[in-house]
């Protein structure tokens, strides 16, 4: 498999998460809970972590919540599983709330600073930031964009998404701050999609990739599959969100699974199994579907210890089977009432059908233990 070509973005750290430049993809969510339940909050954090999560972010809409902020920050800190994951303060319109999110510990903010106000109020900020070394995320959604910027572009377009992100990230560099973040997010996909390219040629600052309003799991999976695929495979992207209605795990796990299809990060096992046709002679789907579950744990370990995905081949007939797939690792042909079993192209065995998905099991083994 061809590596992508990532862009070579500025880097920033938030917290022990380096975002951008070499920096691989980091996956984060967002927690739907009442901040100001900080039980709550730390529950579901630690669920987002134990998914996958890289990066969380909270909502703080009230002082009560800046102040649960700094609870849940203490609270993660003390727990092995949570200790190293950064949380990030999500602030609209009070300025004083980010202040306080960056007193309480925040490992970065997410602002739009078209809504907090003055330029002195966004020099506090950003002041603040600077004193405690964290990055700002400047956000901007196409169903907050200014509205001289709507006028002026005849409603929400490509070009005025990026035209709000840049006057914003002007707006820092002139604070004299760089640690930035940008995000630009449309529910559109097409809208979405030229907007990340038209800001990805016109700024070197790392890029927070997603759909915004996405939808519920099925129909937002789908969306954010085909929005968001597109911007990857062109090296586009430095950490990314799923955005679905409902439990945010289903978001960390999605994420995972499209970098994973990508190519972007390891799945420890590359599954490749043929569409069927009139040549197959065996309950295919059900062998798929049964070797795929049988070799999970073997996804896991070379997942936890960083090595190379093993490609592994379910084909449904004798025919193509050993020649598509000669560059898998292992695989198996079917045929009538048994199975082919091959490694790189070359016949390993012959074995029932009955017998399939506990020989490629045990060649699969056999082929990790050896690395």
């Amino acid at each position: 498999m061809n590596p992508i070509k990532r862009k070579n973005t500025k880097q920033v750290m938030c917290g022990a998460v380096a975002i951008g430049g070499n920096a691989p993809i980091s996956i984060q969510s967002m927690t739907n809970t009442d901040t100001r339940d900080a039980a709550a909050t730390t529950a579901q954090i630690e669920r987002l972590v134990e998914a996958g999560a890289q990066i969380v972010r909270l909502a703080v809409p009230d002082r009560e919540a800046a102040d649960s902020f700094a609870l849940i920050k203490r609270q993660t800190l003390s727990s092995p599983l949570t200790r190293d994951i950064p949380l990030v303060a999500d602030i609209h319109f009070d300025y004083r709330l980010a202040i306080a999110a960056i007193e309480a510990g925040a490992d970065k903010i997410r602002i739009n600073p078209g809504n907090i106000g003055s330029t002195e109020r966004i020099k506090a900020v950003v002041d603040a930031a600077k004193v405690r070394g964290i990055p700002i995320r400047i956000g901007v959604n196409s169903g907050s964009l200014e509205k001289n910027i709507v006028e002026k572009y005849g409603g929400v377009t490509p070009d005025g998404l990026v035209e709000s992100a840049l006057d914003k990230i002007r707006l820092l560099e002139n604070l004299d701050f760089d640690e930035i973040v940008v995000s630009i997010k449309s529910s559109d996909v097409v809208m979405n999609y030229r907007a990340h390219l038209l800001l990805s040629a016109r700024t070197e600052y790392p890029l927070h990739i997603g759909l915004t309003e996405a939808g519920t799991p099925e129909k937002g999976k789908l969306k954010s599959a085909v929005g968001l695929s597109p911007l990857l495979l062109q090296g586009i992207g430095d950490t990314i969100r799923i955005s679905l209605t409902g439990d945010p795990v289903q978001e960390v796990l999605f994420a995972r699974e499209v970098l994973e299809a990508i190519g972007i990060c390891g799945s420890g096992i590359r599954f490749v199994s043929c569409p069927t046709c009139g040549r197959t002679e065996v309950d295919l789907s059900s062998i798929a579907l049964q070797i795929e579950q049988a070799l999970s744990g073997i996804a896991e370990i070379r997942k936890k210890a960083g090595l190379p995905d093993m490609t592994v081949a379910v084909m449904g007939c004798a025919v193509n089977g050993p020649g598509e797939a000669k560059e898998a690792d292992l695989g198996v042909a079917c045929g009538p009432g048994k199975g082919i079993l091959f490694s790189k192209g070359e016949i390993v065995s012959v074995v029932s059908e009955s017998d399939i998905v506990s020989g490629l099991t045990a060649l699969a083994e056999e082929i990790n233990e050896r690395q």
